[in-house]
């Protein structure tokens, strides 16, 4: 190998990926084969899918692998291990980011083991902050470790606050596109069918993120977690709907200013700049045409339509354990309507029962939230009446 070359591979930056095989994973690995010269996929782990895990190990060359739950009866190729422990280890191997995309509240541990061994985190997984943002912060602080977001409204966020004071900032607002039922008649939801709940407008994700889009759950667990990315209060955090999904989010600023970021939906982006620590890299996506006579719209959150915006708020300005039970509550609802065991507008009156049923924690502990994470999930298969739902 040349001087050169040994530089170019030493500049490599070493890259964990929590949920290697989901909508995130999967357009993670596609930025990672697009710049070998500056990414090397070390660690990857996946939830239960033995056959997409073993192909991304196999096309990288990965050589430290895990599944949370492998399929019964199947025996590991060499190198992939098994179990939550074996992702933890995973999450704190040495390398220079991990990226969490494991979804819900399975990616809590392995997010705290790469956090407690210094590591960067890059998350997708907005449920790790809703549930325990203050242990999170605590155990980022104390280690020295970085958080980067992923979502793309919180990217964007994090793009227009760079090289902003933090005592400039008036407010965030993070925009939602609506999902699929911005116009229809709230009467009219006990009949929405799984199908219709599926059909997001403008972002292909997966399916308990898309139930989340439809009910606007997904940006009242972004609200927390962006009290906690930003350190900005409740307060100060907004959301309107923009349909077309090309403002990402935008701030408002003390002097009047407000500053946007914009793009074509496309998760690449954020991707790529949260796993390159902030560099820009070139062709991730097509420039947004704001030439093409399409208006940017933006509309007030109609609370009566969408109320789980209002009721993460109020859970997040509780504290304590509160976010974790309703983040809990609403992954066990999501997964009833999807099996077809409760209606669409059954999703939100369970969430909100739990979370008016649960006798607060302050400071929790991991055994705090992960207790309370049980009870939700208790509570609500309880008044669905099936057995629990797992993270």
């Amino acid at each position: 190998m040349t001087t050169s070359s040994a530089a170019a591979e030493a500049r490599r930056r070493r890259v964990v990926l929590l949920g290697a095989t989901g909508s995130i994973g999967v357009q993670c690995c596609d930025v990672i084969s697009r710049f070998p010269q500056l990414f090397e996929l070390v660690g990857v782990a996946a939830g239960s899918d033995l056959a997409g895990l073993s192909s991304v190990v196999e096309r990288f060359g990965v050589r430290r692998s895990a599944l949370v739950s492998p399929p019964a009866g199947e025996i590991l190729p060499p190198g992939m291990g098994s179990g939550v422990e074996a992702v933890c280890e995973l999450a704190a191997m040495e390398c220079e980011v991990v990226c969490v995309a494991i979804p819900g509240a399975a990616a809590l541990r392995p997010t705290l083991a790469a956090l407690d061994a210094g590591r960067t985190i890059a998350t997708a997984t907005k449920e790790v902050l809703v549930m325990a943002g203050e242990l999170v912060k605590a155990r980022a602080a104390a280690a020295g470790a970085s958080i980067l977001p992923v979502d793309s409204e919180h990217s964007a966020l994090w793009q227009c606050l760079r090289g902003e004071r933090a005592d400039s900032v008036s407010r965030l607002v993070l925009t939602a596109s609506g999902g699929p039922f911005r116009e229809r008649d709230p009467a009219t939801f006990a009949t929405v069918t799984v199908e219709e709940a599926l059909r997001h407008p403008t972002w292909t994700m997966g399916p308990k993120v898309t139930i989340d889009s439809a009910t606007m759950m997904n940006k009242g667990l972004e609200i927390i977690e962006a009290h906690f990315l930003f350190d900005v209060a409740y307060a100060q955090i907004g959301a309107v709907i923009h349909p077309r999904s090309i403002v990402h989010s935008f701030v408002e600023f003390i002097d009047g200013a407000v500053v946007a970021q914009l793009g074509v939906p496309d998760m690449r982006v954020p991707i790529a700049l949260a796993i390159a620590d902030g560099r820009r890299l070139p062709g991730i996506a097509a420039p947004a045409r704001l030439t093409d006579g399409a208006a940017l719209e933006f509309f007030e959150v109609d609370a009566a339509r969408f109320p789980a915006v209002g009721l993460a708020r109020s859970a997040g300005e509780l504290g304590g354990i509160v976010p974790a039970v309703l983040n809990a509550a609403n992954e066990v609802a999501v997964a009833a309507f999807l099996e077809r065991r409760i209606g669409y507008d059954a999703i939100v009156s369970l969430v909100g029962d739990a979370v008016g049923a649960v006798a607060n924690v302050t400071d929790p502990s991991l055994g705090d939230v992960l207790d309370a994470d049980a009870w939700a999930r208790r509570f609500t298969t309880e008044r669905i009446g099936g057995a629990v739902t797992s993270a």
